[in-house]
């Protein structure tokens, strides 16, 4: 049965998503006819206020279906509230019972509890095997539906649902594309300091579904996910010079992206997906180098006597982000993706390193390191508004989630502990500690799934 919006005035528009990861995984959508409601969660850079909303379990014919509604809607709780941006209602002070997502709900009971939102859905087993899940979004003041769709999918994607209608939820409600349809490629540690074995390894955005893609025979350092496939370029130190490396997550495919004399760093992928830059150390110098995936081509973009890593694509393609000690000591510079005359944009007290561009293109991410402290920041690319989002010691290795609003980091407090990945938002509030089974650096966040 199609998901159709209980108001007689909507139209319904149906369209195929195909979900990554699941063999002939499909998704279709039916979308209502917005209404003229006025929720709405303004996003600033100032305090926000949470929006409340309510989240009832997702309701399911069999037990097995409430069982797995539960569990999406748990997903779904903890993605909006991880957001700083929502406040779930606890469920003990819901009023009303939903017992039918296609009846309109009693809205008097959620206004007495101040839930400004409501979502309602139900997930179902379909006669071929595969789960139905469905939801409708309500604005509680005006009593009218603001989105509803409908997912098919194999059972064992039920959290992939999950973060799809999450991010359907927030895009819809703060107007910004959600990240929760993501994931992460990080660096696993365990073992004793003098001894530590790091994997690769890789996580849904929440830390769930944990994988290794790496053995821990070799070291490895800076994962980055190419923003057009589902792969990832890293470097690893193995019994000779380190090397640069393309793995596809999918397959488990790896190959070399060459071979360089001397020591390379940074590896990162251009917008495209069909370039890589590093940096390159030779002698007591390094510069950056970018190459052609496809005609295997580098062309040097650097030649300084300076030390020069750390490069990051804006997501036009057009200018890079670096990082560079040729004033004296470690500062961000800009400069065209093509070489040429590099700008300094970061001059405030201490030094800068590990720039990353946001997805928006409106800030690039830094660490930053002085008195003792190793800070968290953002500014604009003319070097302007900078804004410290967490300090400490240790911080280090920004990433920015696929919308640009939350950088992802890792702290090494030192001793005998190890590194853990954090979450903050653009306005410096709202500071998480991501789960992970064991330590955890070097983090990189991938582009919405599609």
């Amino acid at each position: 049965m199609p998901l159709t919006p209980s108001l007689p005035s909507a139209i319904s528009l149906t369209r195929r998503h195909a979900l990554i990861g699941g063999a002939g995984a499909a998704a279709s959508l039916l979308l209502p006819t917005v209404s003229r409601a006025q929720t709405r969660l303004q996003v600033t850079e100032g305090n926000v206020a949470p929006l409340p909303i309510a989240i009832p379990n997702f309701i399911g014919g069999a037990p097995s279906d409430a069982e797995v509604g539960g569990g999406v809607t748990k997903v779904i709780t903890n993605n909006l509230k991880r957001s700083g941006l929502f406040a779930p209602i606890d469920q003990a002070a819901y009023i009303e019972k939903i017992t039918n997502i296609d009846a309109a709900p009693q809205f008097a009971s959620w206004k007495t509890i101040n839930a400004q939102a409501l979502v309602t859905g139900r997930v179902t087993r379909q006669g071929d095997g595969r789960l139905k899940a469905e939801f409708r979004l309500w604005d509680v003041a005006s009593g009218q539906q603001l989105t509803g769709q409908q997912y098919f999918t194999s059972p064992e994607y039920w959290r992939r649902i999950a973060h799809i209608i999450s991010d359907q939820i927030y895009e819809r409600l703060t107007g910004e594309k959600g990240y929760f349809d993501s994931r992460v490629v990080f660096v696993d540690e365990s073992g004793a300091a003098q001894r530590r074995v790091k994997r690769l390894a890789l996580m849904d955005q929440d830390g769930a579904n944990v994988r290794y893609l790496t053995r821990g025979s070799d070291l490895v350092l800076t994962p980055r996910f190419s923003p057009s496939t589902q792969e990832i370029t890293y470097m690893e130190f193995g019994q000779g010079d380190p090397r640069v490396y393309l793995l596809n997550i999918e397959t488990g495919q790896r190959e070399i992206v060459g071979n360089f004399p001397g020591m390379s760093f940074s590896p990162r992928f251009s917008p495209d997906g069909q370039r890589i830059i590093m940096s390159l150390q030779q002698g007591g110098n390094s510069n950056l180098f970018v190459m052609d995936l496809r005609s295997k081509s580098t062309t040097r973009l650097t030649d300084t006597p300076a030390i020069d890593t750390s490069p990051s694509y804006s997501p036009d393609g057009a200018r890079i982000s670096f990082e560079s000690d040729r004033g004296g000591k470690p500062q961000v510079y800009v400069m065209p993706a093509t070489g040429g005359a590099a700008q300094r944009i970061s001059f405030g007290e201490g030094s800068y390193s590990t720039p990353v561009w946001s997805p928006r293109g409106d800030y690039i991410a830094f660490t930053k390191q002085g008195g003792g402290q190793f800070a968290i920041g953002i500014m604009k690319p003319d070097g302007s508004g900078e804004r410290i989002l967490t300090s400490g010691f240790h911080n280090e290795g920004p990433t920015f989630a696929p919308n640009g609003r939350v950088v992802m980091f890792f702290r090494d407090p030192g001793g005998g502990g190890g590194p853990s990945l954090y979450t903050v938002d653009i306005s410096g509030r709202n500071e998480q500690k991501v789960p992970t089974p064991g330590y955890a650096s070097d983090p990189a966040w991938s582009p919405l799934l599609s």
